[in-house]
């Protein structure tokens, strides 16, 4: 028997122009969660991520059933996230994954400026996970530059909880020196959620230095087929969100319309992907 494919899908970080970021110009009407639902339609997804640069837990009650109730519609599969580790966050994010049907909350372990102590997140995490277990979610923590991957992972070991996981970023934990394949090494056991992100490693003006940037699925360095094959034989089968680096161009105008571009792009390049699903029922664009 053949193993099930792995959902494909996007999320509010495959669209930071378009949903605003927090440096930098802002489109005049920002996406909406309701909009980043739409967005999957004309992809052909049938997942969305939400994470902390489009937070849940600021909307109204109202906008949160509109939400619920037009993925449903659209047979859309929902999965929440935010920032930090703080319980009372993450209780509030338990509630939000159950409204929605999530059996996921994305987090990292600290919040934008933290310095975040793993000591103090696992504490943290202990005082939830009963509740999280008990209404079968799981919280992936993400990698990024503030921790080893080793860290993370041992993190995860040392709780030993089936609801605690990783949630992999394939670019953030440049920023801790390490490359893909020690994260995939370190973090692979664990992954319940991957983040597709590729990119390029260039050479500055003068030839001073490197810049890490952005690059739609399949045209940078990172070498999706390995990362697929790797998470398999790891016996580990997650939900794939691409998101994109899309570098501010000319105008803000014309950065949208690149970042759409690279949307479709990536999209189309993932459905050609062993163990990916292909399906393209939903009558997307690409």
């Amino acid at each position: 028997m053949s193993e099930p494919a792995m959902q494909l899908g996007i999320g509010s970080w495959t669209f930071a122009w378009a949903v605003g970021t927090t440096q930098g110009p802002r489109p005049r009407d920002p996406l909406t969660a309701l909009g980043v639902l739409k967005k999957a339609r004309e992809l052909g997804v049938d997942l969305v991520q939400y994470a902390d640069n489009l937070p849940l837990h600021v909307l109204p009650e109202d906008e949160l059933r509109q939400v619920r109730d037009a993925a449903r519609e659209e047979g859309l599969t929902v999965e929440v996230g935010t920032r930090g580790v703080e319980p009372d966050l993450l209780l509030r994010y338990l509630e939000i994954a159950r409204f929605f049907g999530s059996k996921l909350v994305r987090t990292l372990t600290g919040r934008a400026g933290d310095k975040p102590d793993l000591a103090r997140a696992a504490a943290c995490l202990r005082q939830v996970l009963p509740k999280f277990a008990d209404a079968g979610v799981s919280i992936a923590l993400e990698n990024y530059e503030a921790h080893k991957v080793r860290e993370l992972a041992g993190l995860v070991r040392e709780i030993g909880s089936p609801h605690l996981g990783i949630c992999l970023d394939t670019v953030n934990s440049l920023g801790a020196l390490e490359v893909p394949e020690q994260a995939v090494a370190e973090l692979g056991p664990h992954v319940l959620n991957l983040h597709v992100k590729d990119f390029e490693i260039v050479r500055i003006p003068y030839m001073t230095g490197f810049s890490v940037v952005g690059r739609p699925a399949g045209s940078g360095r990172l070498d999706v087929p390995w990362l697929l094959r790797k998470l398999s034989e790891a016996g580990r089968r997650p939900s794939v969100i691409l998101e994109l680096w899309v570098p501010f161009t000319d105008s803000l105008e014309r950065t949208l319309e690149m970042e759409r571009e690279w949307a479709e792009r990536s999209i189309r390049y993932l459905r050609t992907m062993p163990g990916l699903d292909r399906r393209k029922d939903r009558g997307g664009t690409p």
